[in-house]
């Protein structure tokens, strides 16, 4: 059954010329047999014949079946009738003429008609080839497309430069249910009619509306878009007719290649998803057990100190010792909060930086000052050049960082020991460096120590982990950079570089 059918579109396709491209061939072989008419009287009537078989060969260059077989006959029949004697008639003398005639239409019949099917084998050839090489950029294009909207656009462009058809893509939720919205500006109006045998093709994977068997009385046609694990949704289009038969391994490939770029963005994020689920419950589960050892103790210390000023007799001096206590114990806390508030400000990207011409050494006197009592036990040497300019920074931001990062040295760096800060304008940048005395870190976890919830095994200070990684993303704010070594005299070195230029009066 198959193989008539296909006779019946081969034969169909033969004839199926334009009409045109008949009556050019008969106005062709008319035109040249009336030429050729001086030759009919001669001995080199023979020469018409290859003339006729000449034209019939450009002929056959660009013209279908059809017209080239009409073309053979007519040449064969005017040469026989005009240039054959006897002339004026379709009789035949001599034997040899008569064997030349047929020579002639035979060779006029296969010369047209191979001429013909090596032209649609060439077009066959090249439409082919234009349809891989499609295939190809669409699959270049689509491999470079990073994420579901860059593979839309992809999409979208290539169908509509490829098959000039206007397209919505309807796609899953991530919970195999289709979502009814396109995440473009809708070219295709959708009514409830469309919308439910969109999801009927999503369920079903079969292909419905115009040119199909299943609610064929649609305007769109709509194709699943089906996936080797998921599949990725539905996609309408508005095409007039149906696609040839040979069009439909070629719609096919196409939609297999859209399809199979879908689904490897769902899974890529699925998987980034399940990513992110974990490290939030494993950051959740560090985070609870870190603020519950870091809350207890200074409570624990506010309770004890409090209860012990309330419920007993005590001295002057111990009740002087115990409001101590409370104080530090409340300065901790406030720490651990206002470390929560920065992070979290960093983290929803909520920093505003402010910045203003500032001189370098009022930073430096607020930080010392504000950490005074932590100070007392080391020797503390600020060297800043007399010549330094003012720099442009938001002072707030940046009393942080300086209060972290010196904070930091004097839970590690040993009593009596030195802690440098040293600061200077080179090449348009304000260096800022701290150096202690401390153990420094391991040179394996240098490349950790600015990350959330970081801390050094066998650390015996507090804290979350937050401060340097707040550091991190305060300096990160103005521009800048922030780095740590070990310093060659032992302990940490961090250094910091925010751009800054030299002031202009006027500015001031």
């Amino acid at each position: 059954m198959n193989r008539a059918r296909n006779q019946h579109i081969f034969l169909f396709q033969t004839f199926n010329s334009k009409v045109s491209q008949y009556i050019l061939s008969i106005l062709l072989i008319g035109i040249t047999a009336l030429i050729c008419i001086p030759l009919a009287d001669t001995q080199n009537y023979h020469v018409v014949s290859f003339i006729l078989l000449f034209v019939v060969s450009i002929l056959s260059t660009f013209m279908g079946v059809g017209p080239v077989l009409l073309a053979s006959t007519l040449s064969a029949l005017a040469w026989n009738f005009y240039f054959i004697p006897p002339h004026h008639t379709f009789h035949i003398e001599k034997t040899e003429d008569i064997l030349i005639f047929a020579l002639f239409f035979i060779i006029a019949l296969v010369n047209g008609v191979l001429t013909t099917r090596v032209r649609r084998q060439e077009k066959l050839a090249r439409e082919r080839e234009k349809r891989t090489n499609a295939l190809f950029q669409l699959t270049k294009e689509l491999s470079k497309a990073s994420g579901i909207d860059e593979v839309l656009k992809v999409a979208r462009k290539e169908l509509k430069s490829h098959f000039n058809l206007k397209s919505v893509f309807l796609l899953q939720d991530g919970n195999n249910k289709l979502v009814l919205s396109d995440r473009f500006k809708r070219e295709i109006s959708l009514g409830s009619d469309e919308k439910y045998t969109a999801i009927w093709v999503f369920q079903h994977l079969k292909k419905a509306g115009a040119h199909t068997e299943n609610f064929s009385d649609l305007d769109c046609s709509f194709f699943p878009l089906k996936g080797t694990r998921i599949n990725p949704g539905v996609l309408l289009v508005q095409q007039q007719e149906t696609f040839p038969d040979d069009h439909g391994s070629y719609w096919d490939t196409f939609l297999t290649q859209i399809s199979n770029a879908l689904e490897r963005e769902f899974l890529g994020e699925l998987a980034q998803k399940v990513r992110f689920l974990d490290e939030s419950d494993r950051l959740y589960k560090t985070l609870f057990n870190s603020i519950s050892h870091e809350f207890r103790i200074p409570v624990a210390t506010i309770m004890g100190a409090s209860d012990s000023i309330l419920n007993s007799s005590i001295s002057e001096n111990v009740r002087i010792a115990l409001n101590s206590e409370i104080f530090t114990a409340s300065l901790r806390l406030n720490r651990l909060i206002e470390n929560l508030l920065n992070i979290t400000r960093l983290e929803s990207g909520h920093i505003s930086v402010r910045l203003d011409w500032y001189d370098i050494n009022d930073l430096v006197n607020n930080v010392a000052y504000d950490l005074k009592d932590e100070l007392n036990s080391f020797d503390l040497k600020v060297s800043i050049p007399e010549e330094m300019p003012l720099v442009k920074i938001d002072f707030g931001l940046m009393e942080h960082v300086l209060y972290n990062l010196l904070f930091n040295s004097t839970q590690y760096a040993p009593a009596n020991s030195v802690i440098d800060i040293v600061i200077n304008y080179a090449e348009g940048y304000l260096v800022l460096e701290i150096i202690d005395r401390g153990p420094g870190f391991p040179e394996a976890m240098l490349k950790n120590v600015f990350k959330k919830f970081f801390k050094v095994d066998g650390s015996i200070t507090g804290g979350l982990g937050l401060g340097l990684s707040i550091v991190k993303g305060f300096v990160e704010a103005h521009n800048g950079s922030i780095t740590v070594e070990n310093s060659n005299v032992g302990g940490a070195a961090f250094k910091i570089k925010i751009p800054s230029v030299i002031p202009d009066i006027n500015e001031l």
